[in-house]
């Protein structure tokens, strides 16, 4: 009878909501889980390796790691403060229960294997809980096995070794080499554990329990010693600061890569075929990232991002790749494996075919990079000071061409944002030029190319109809939100015309909302596009416009904020249904918080000035 008041989170057949995860991570890898308790996600030892809960893409085959308590409960989760150190309570009819989960690190950096550790305190009354562990079988190309050791059953998954490490109030009920179970019962100021540690190809370490205790609260003081190093000072506090950490998830500690997002296929439109694997390292992405940290003052993780991505273009050549590997290798070619897909959305894909595509925008991006990590505090080698100025050349050369533009269309067209940002691109060279920082053998090439592509866009791209800049050459009709990323070019160039355009998008793209489509019509297919919402904030507060940009800020976090998630968001945000969509924790959506609030404080400051 008092089971009434406590309804348990209920998945929609075998589904947890994609807005419902939040992350741990230790920068080398991120498990996601859902408020049952379920981590549903987790690829070890690396971001991208195939997963071993992999649960998220397929209820019936695929791996996970529950604990949850037998009865009906209620449940509430919060990071620690500055921290990525995850707090979970359920409350039963008989009790509460605290789970504090992390994967583990030390304060000198990772560990030297996999330490997902998740400690259960009994708060009042007495909460029993069940523990069930599923290994993931890779779309069934493995089979795991169990061997007995001197140190306990241990777990074979392909080139994986496991071990499930519990304290001894915990009965194991079941346990044979496809499954474990177990269970216990708080009670007041009860400590127990479970920790489930991984290797590949190496032994396996196997510490006491008392050290992987421990070592939650050595991950929380180097989450918190991380978050207080950062400079940033400005308007949005909270938010930025927990953005700061999602993008920490991505940050690849073995090589200083970025990835895009820590997952693979999940959708942007419910049984649609955009999910794509974005566990890749991507110029855009990565380079915008870079921003964020630059406004954050994190100068160490400028460094090693900046530095990995140089060296990678050094090592391909300097026509870029869209993405790498997080080890700096060619990204593989898509397959398909035999999944359910999250909620029936088809195909899974390991792989990402944009590899090969030509995306002009990336010149922008790594230019303008380079000034703003030069400005945070960088001097410049040799080998990347000449990158700089070949990949200006490279620009110089190539922006005539038809790409596919930074959506990554199969459509080749003249993309107003390419063009754009390739004027971007050159203007940065010659800034850098012009301050001795690269070679300014042909800054006066770049500059007349520059003013060329000013030219061209001014001719080519401006609708006299639309009274707006096109999504690209031909098309009168579409726009494209991703002009608000080239909001240097309108103030430089034209600030009519260009804030027209950003009037244009808000009305067209945002259906009387604060959340943006990325272009025209696409909304048949997806959902709105998070990252390019808080775009057009900074945008706006960059070309001036302070009190709409103030209000779009508003807007928009009143409707993704303090909705019941942890603010892990995804790519995209459904506004009809109110659901998460996409991959997450995502990249490009949590700069871009940290972009609008880094534009509106600086205009506040220069207002109070």
């Amino acid at each position: 009878m008092k089971n009434k008041n406590y309804h348990s989170p209920v998945r929609q057949d075998g589904f947890a909501g994609l807005g419902d995860y939040a992350a741990i991570g230790e920068g080398r890898s991120v498990a996601l889980i859902a408020p049952d308790g379920s981590i549903d996600w987790w690829c070890a030892p690396n971001l991208d390796s195939p997963p071993l809960f992999d649960r998220i893409l397929d209820p019936g085959i695929g791996g996970y790691f529950q604990l949850v308590p037998a009865l009906p409960y209620r449940v509430s989760r919060q990071y620690r403060e500055d921290s990525n150190v995850l707090e979970t309570r359920f409350e039963t009819e008989t009790g509460s229960v605290l789970i504090t989960e992390s994967l583990n690190s030390t304060l000198a950096g990772r560990l030297p294997w996999s330490e997902l550790a998740r400690r259960i305190d009994g708060i009042e009354g007495h909460v029993t809980l069940s523990v069930s562990l599923r290994f993931g079988t890779a779309a069934e190309t493995r089979s795991p096995w169990m061997a007995n050791t001197f140190k306990g059953d241990v777990f074979h998954i392909a080139d994986l070794m496991a071990m499930l490490r519990t304290s001894d109030d915990i009965e194991i009920t079941h346990c044979d080499d496809e499954k474990i179970t177990a269970q216990l019962m708080t009670s007041p100021e009860s400590r127990s554990l479970v920790a489930l540690l991984v290797t590949e190809k190496e032994p396996l370490a196997v510490p006491d329990l008392s050290a992987i205790d421990d070592r939650i609260e050595t991950s929380h003081l180097a989450w918190c010693d991380w978050t207080r190093s950062l400079s940033y000072r400005g308007l949005y506090d909270k938010h930025v600061k927990r953005s700061a950490l999602a993008l920490k998830f991505l940050w690849y500690s073995p090589t200083g890569a970025l990835a895009a997002a820590a997952t693979t296929s999940l959708p942007e439109g419910i049984g649609g075929e955009k999910n794509y694997d974005y566990r890749y390292a991507w110029v855009r992405d990565a380079c915008l990232i870079i921003k964020a940290f630059v406004f954050l003052g994190a100068l160490e993780d400028c460094k090693a991002a900046f530095s990995w991505l140089s060296k990678t273009i050094i090592r391909h050549g300097p026509e870029l790749r869209a993405c790498y590997t997080l080890e700096g290798d060619e990204v593989p070619a898509e397959y398909y494996p035999p999944l359910r897909g999250y909620r029936d959305s088809r195909p899974v894909r390991v792989g990402n075919n944009a590899r090969n595509q030509i995306q002009l925008s990336m010149y922008g991006d790594m230019l303008a990079t380079a000034q703003l990590f030069i400005e945070a505090g960088h001097v410049l080698d040799l080998a990347t000071s000449r990158l700089l100025g070949e990949l200006a050349n490279c620009c110089a050369d190539s922006w005539r061409q038809k790409d596919s533009g930074i959506w990554e269309l199969p459509d080749e067209q003249h993309y107003t944002h390419s063009k754009m940002a390739c004027w971007l691109a050159l203007d940065r060279a010659v800034a850098m030029a012009e301050q001795k920082h690269i070679e300014p053998t042909w800054v006066g090439r770049w500059q007349r190319e520059r003013d060329r592509i000013r030219d061209w866009i001014e001719t080519h791209c401006w609708s006299e109809k639309k009274q707006a800049y096109v999504f690209y050459v031909g098309d009168d009709e579409r726009l494209d939100a991703a002009l608000a990323l080239v909001h240097d070019y309108g103030n430089s160039v034209n600030p009519q015309r260009m804030l027209a355009t950003y009037r244009a998008i808000k009305a067209e793209l945002g259906h009387d909302t604060p959340m943006l489509y990325r272009y025209s019509e696409v909304e048949k297919e997806e959902s709105t596009f998070v990252a390019c919402s808080f775009w057009l904030v900074e945008a706006l507060a960059a070309m001036g416009e302070t009190d709409e940009a103030q209000a779009a800020m508003t807007g928009i976090l009143e409707r993704l904020c303090d909705r019941g998630n942890v603010e892990t968001f995804n790519e995209m945000f459904d506004v009809r249904t109110d659901e998460w969509r996409g991959n997450l924790p995502q990249g490009l959506s949590h700069l871009a918080l940290i972009c609008a609030a880094q534009a509106l404080s600086e205009k506040c400051r220069n207002t109070r000035d």
